[in-house]
């Protein structure tokens, strides 16, 4: 796996709180989930689907599938970040990867793939397709083939399946 990782989206950057920290001094395996969480309302914000875009159309991304791998033991350290990457999508759908950092190892700590898809949250909430203009800057920021196959290790493989 490389450990560069170039990515077009900016760096989430969170704080170990030492409540995070377990009875063998490692960051507990929910916390990477969390902070997975804050990258991706980032993610949101940055592609456009903020609160003002939510209140106005109650559409919003949820996480179908999440795989962590956990790769390096992530201590009693001040940081944690998560630089992501648009491995795919669709008009409806996002696969993203995560890679999580440290400033105190050299390559990434944990990295995760996600399933987002857009839904409109009504009585029955629905899947819909993202505005052109998401979709558009989805294609701005989509990972290369070589970047995605070199993003990293993977339990099974989580793909788009094109009807």
């Amino acid at each position: 796996m490389s450990t560069t990782l170039v990515s077009k989206l900016p760096v989430y950057r969170a704080a170990i709180e030492p409540h995070w920290i377990d009875f063998n001094k490692h960051l507990r395996d929910a916390y990477y989930g969390l902070v997975a969480s804050y990258a991706m309302d980032e993610l949101m914000d940055y592609l456009g689907l903020d609160a003002a875009y939510r209140e106005l159309t109650r559409c919003t991304l949820y996480t179908l599938e999440m795989h962590l791998h956990y790769l390096h033991e992530v201590k009693d350290s001040v940081d944690l970040g998560v630089a992501s990457l648009i491995l795919d999508f669709d008009h409806k759908r996002i696969h993203l990867g995560c890679r999580f950092i440290c400033s105190r190892i050299s390559e990434p700590v944990a990295t995760a793939e996600v399933m987002l898809l857009h839904v409109h949250q009504g009585d029955k909430p629905a899947a819909k397709r993202f505005p052109d203009a998401v979709l558009e800057k989805l294609e701005a920021l989509k990972a290369t083939s070589a970047e995605s196959e070199a993003f990293g290790p993977g339990s099974r493989k989580i793909e788009l399946k094109r009807r």
